[in-house]
């Protein structure tokens, strides 16, 4: 996992602009801690900063290739799991390699297949690919977005990054944002709309596309999608093709030269992976090291809501004593929790989920300190169709996004002139009738089954991507690797077409994968109720950021005092207010970011 960044121009040279090729790379030097590496030629400069899991001598980057006229120059980030099997094809097809990197064989592939290339990767990759010869910038990401690629292009200059923050370190990026880009940040962030950026003149590349720019133009093409098609396998077939693509792909993940842990939340999806992979490990005899947060005074805190059925730990230490890990769990007070609200906002560049997020950013500080590496489950729920929204009436038969019904409200806190720009329910129901369009429709299916597929696009393409962006940017926060072996394309290629009725085998939420994993895991776990991801409950927290807001609010100077309606906000903080204290707390700490935000980026709106 690394960090990339790069500089296109066809109107100037670039040979003399180091510098600040530079200062882009140093923004995301967190991504990279263990090396840097620079490419500059006449109209075209790369950077690369190395977090070094796989070769470490033989994977230096921006790597060159040259044979000849051919000249490529790559600035990649990621991990093809594939890359031994198809570094075996490219020998059979006359290709040599001088290392044993991914990377090599990465720019291998695009000798052989050029922009094809992408057809024959497994993996999680986003990247820079400058031919020479050609003139021609060729850009991609992985089939499900798992690592973040951006781009600007405007007045010749074409800027790439893995952040948002190296293309506004560039000093002809303003940090401009008009009324979508609020939109997006109050109507409907965190799930933002695939491909927006919210800055101006920003954009992301969607997952499954890539681009290609030359002097005749840019051009973003979708390279893969999923297709609708009837399922012909019985469920015995199905839940065989489940385990076995499993097994593959996280036996498939396990490789690396630097320390592999697992993250352990005592849920199906992370109980899973860590029994998969502590068994790999015990086979070499070797012991998995497994991580968990809990929160102080958790036990006598916790309230149970509609995606949290009971407290994790004592299912935490029940796997990890069955598969024999060694477990080590992270205790987070409130206070911590506040004092490092914003560090996952800088990681974002946007205003986030608050202490959710920022107790996983001190979650993957902790595991960096022992390993490089860890598995994680996300995408698990959305393939496998785990959340109430699959199956709840209330949530299929609502016209809009299933999350949106647990929305906090955050537009009603700006000033009407805010509102009545943003229109926050009409641009809500243009992306949710946008997106609804995208679904690839199966001919002849019945309207719940239709229903539910539609269900699973959403998520895919929309939840699916906040819960990723979150992950690598609390973990690469930290220089540390996250993968995600459910996000393997062909098990999600795969799942996409079996029918609810054998998705819900068993009569239980992710059934297929349940019965699946019989006898890889401990039964009490694999039949164990869903329950979400871990968040602070206590009432400290909600008093510290509560004060913190109030100083914001009596400080003249605080940019968000422009947007808010500060009467609206002082009336919700009161302790009458007809919100609860967990609202109250989201409210608090997602203003005072989108505070930090505009102040700290300098964000002009327009």
């Amino acid at each position: 996992m690394c960090g990339i960044t790069g500089w296109i121009d066809f109107t100037r040279n670039l040979t003399q602009e180091k510098g600040i090729l530079k200062e882009m790379a140093d923004s995301i030097a967190h991504r990279g801690p263990d090396e840097e590496g620079f490419w500059l030629s006449s109209h075209a400069a790369m950077a690369h900063r190395r977090l070094i899991v796989i070769d470490p001598d033989g994977g230096k980057q921006p790597m060159v290739f040259q044979e000849g006229e051919e000249k490529l120059v790559l600035s990649y980030n990621g991990e093809i799991y594939n890359y031994r099997e198809l570094k075996e094809q490219l020998e059979a097809k006359g290709h040599t390699f001088q290392s044993t990197s991914d990377t090599e064989v990465l720019l291998h592939a695009y000798l052989e297949w050029r922009e094809d290339c992408v057809q024959h990767l497994n993996g999680i990759f986003a990247f820079g690919l400058w031919d020479d010869k050609r003139q021609q910038l060729f850009m991609a990401r992985d089939h499900l977005g798992v690592k973040p690629l951006f781009y600007h292009w405007k007045d010749g200059r074409f800027l790439f990054g893995s952040e948002i923050k190296a293309l506004l370190t560039h000093p002809e990026v303003e940090a401009v944002v008009d009324k979508d880009g609020l939109a997006e940040i109050f109507a409907l962030n965190p799930m933002r709309t695939p491909g927006h950026a919210v800055f101006r003149d920003i954009h992301e590349l969607r997952a499954g596309h890539c681009l290609i720019l030359n002097q005749n133009g840019l051009q973003v093409r979708q390279y893969w999608k999923l297709n609708s098609q009837p399922f012909t396998d019985s469920a015995d077939e199905a839940v065989e093709r489940v385990r076995e693509l499993l097994l593959d792909t996280v036996h498939r993940q396990l490789v690396a030269d630097k320390p592999v842990a697992s993250m352990l939340s005592g849920g199906l999806d992370s109980s899973a992976l860590t029994s998969i992979a502590g068994n790999a490990f015990k086979e070499e005899g070797k012991t998995l090291d497994t991580y968990s947060l809990d929160f102080k005074n958790s036990e006598q805190d916790f309230q149970e809501d509609l995606m949290h059925v009971g407290r994790d730990t004592p299912w935490i230490h029940k796997m990890s004593e069955d598969v024999g890990t060694r477990h080590s769990e992270l205790i987070l007070d409130a206070p911590e929790l506040v004092d490092n609200l914003l560090a996952q906002m800088y990681a974002r560049d946007l205003p986030g989920l608050g202490e959710m997020e920022t107790s996983l950013y001190l979650l993957f500080d902790r595991m960096s300190q022992d390993a490089t590496v860890s598995l994680s489950g996300e995408s698990a729920d959305e393939v496998f169709g785990g959340y109430p929204w699959f199956y709840q009436d209330k949530f299929l038969e609502a016209d809009t996004f299933p999350w949106a019904l647990q929305s906090s409200g955050r537009t009603r806190l700006l000033k009407q002139e805010w509102i009545d720009a943003i229109n926050p329910d009409s641009y809500i129901k243009q992306r949710y009738e946008e997106a609804l369009a995208e679904v690839p429709k199966l001919e002849g299916e019945n309207s719940l089954d239709a229903r539910r597929r539609e269900m699973s696009y959403l998520n895919l393409t929309r939840f699916l991507p906040f819960m990723l962006d979150r992950k690598d940017r609390m973990s690469m926060a930290n220089g540390f690797e996250v993968r995600v072996p459910f996000c393997d394309y062909r098990l999600v290629e795969y799942l996409w077409n079996v029918p609810w009725e054998v998705k819900s085998m068993d009569h239980m939420e992710k059934g297929l994968l349940r019965r699946s994993l019989t006898g890889l895991m401990n039964e009490e776990v694999r039949t164990r109720k869903k329950s979400a991801y871990p968040f602070n409950q206590s009432p400290e927290y909600l008093n510290g950021v509560k004060t913190w807001l109030l100083t914001i609010l009596d400080d003249h100077q605080s940019p968000i005092k422009t947007l808010i309606d500060e009467a609206t906000v002082r009336s919700l903080l009161q302790d009458n207010a007809e919100i609860d204290g967990q609202t109250q707390a989201r409210l608090c700490d997602y203003l005072i970011q989108v505070n930090e935000w505009m102040r700290h980026y300098e964000v002009k709106l327009v």
